[in-house]
């Protein structure tokens, strides 16, 4: 007597093919993007500021950066194969500097693109998927950010607010969500458009059920090309503020070092390099994101793609 046994790949759950269908497509993207190789110059440069990063401790131990011990160090000397990147107006050797400078300059760059893309998100999907007078405020509510000087905004905040890189974060992500809100917006409407909305919504589909099966996924390749864009922007807004004072000056990061060779005047006294060093990063940095983000953009936008 034989006993019938079921298939497996029958008793397999629909999510389980959703699963498959999500490897099968980030399998597919790395495949393309590695073809890239500005994105993958881009990539490597990032990976290995963030092992530097993390690396901090190991690399150059917290007493490094303590004036106290460096009583006798050399102020102001130049790049030597004692001084790689030359010390500081304190003693303190400028690669350590750099390299916990990294950590910040990297927590708030990736942070605060984070909160924004999660707000321009949020904002722009339900601008586009709700009509009437809640669209409407939706969109007035971006016009209104978009209007707003983004870098004035971030100041205003940092000043009202206690100095500190969580207070950065935040004045950083609440002034740039609205041009992802926007692009979010857009891609939402050419969502909409589409047969199968009509169908879910016929089949009596909630607005939830709506925008987190359909909304969501279809505007994700946008919102991904979109963030390794913005945290360049993210970088050099960090700078900016603490450049212009509004930091923790306790805090190690690229734009306090700046900050610290302006209040020096390190350009018109022959320093050069207290000015250049972080200045280079900071545009390294930015390039990498840059570099990167055109890549996923090329790959997620089919107009691009087909060039």
């Amino acid at each position: 007597m034989t006993t019938l046994t079921a298939d497996p790949k029958q008793q397999r759950s629909p999510r389980y093919y959703a699963w498959a269908r999500r490897r099968a497509a980030l399998h597919d993207f790395w495949d393309q993007f590695r073809h890239h190789r500005a994105g993958m110059v881009g990539l490597g440069f990032l990976v290995l500021i963030a092992v530097v990063a993390v690396l901090a401790p190991v690399l150059a131990p917290a007493h490094m950066l303590d004036v106290t011990t460096l009583v006798d160090q050399e102020r102001f000397a130049p790049p030597s194969l004692d001084h790689p990147l030359g010390t500081d107006h304190q003693g303190r050797e400028l690669w350590v500097r750099m390299v916990w400078g990294a950590r910040v300059s990297l927590l708030v760059g990736l942070a605060a693109t984070a909160m924004s893309m999660v707000i321009g998100t949020l904002v722009g999907i339900a601008a586009g998927h709700f009509t009437g007078a809640a669209g409407n405020v939706l969109m007035r509510l971006i016009d209104f950010f978009l209007v707003l000087p983004a870098l004035i905004l971030a100041i205003v905040l940092s000043s009202v607010l206690s100095r500190g890189v969580l207070t950065i974060i935040i004045a950083i992500g609440l002034t740039s969500w609205a041009g992802t809100a926007r692009v979010v917006r857009s891609q939402t409407l050419t969502v909409e458009s589409r047969g199968y909305i009509e169908r879910s919504r016929a089949l009596g589909a909630s607005h939830w059920h709506i925008i987190t099966k359909h909304l969501l996924p279809g505007v994700l390749p946008l919102v991904l090309a979109n963030t390794t864009l913005t945290v360049g922007s993210a970088i050099i807004s960090e700078s900016t503020l603490a450049f212009l004072g509004l930091g923790d000056p306790r805090v190690q990061s690229w734009g306090t070092i700046l900050k610290n060779s302006m209040d020096v005047s390190a350009a018109t006294s022959g320093y050069w390099w207290y000015v250049i060093t972080p200045g280079i990063a900071i545009v390294l940095v930015v390039l990498a994101f840059t570099l990167m983000g055109r890549a996923v953009e090329n790959i997620v936008n089919p107009t691009l793609r087909s060039r």
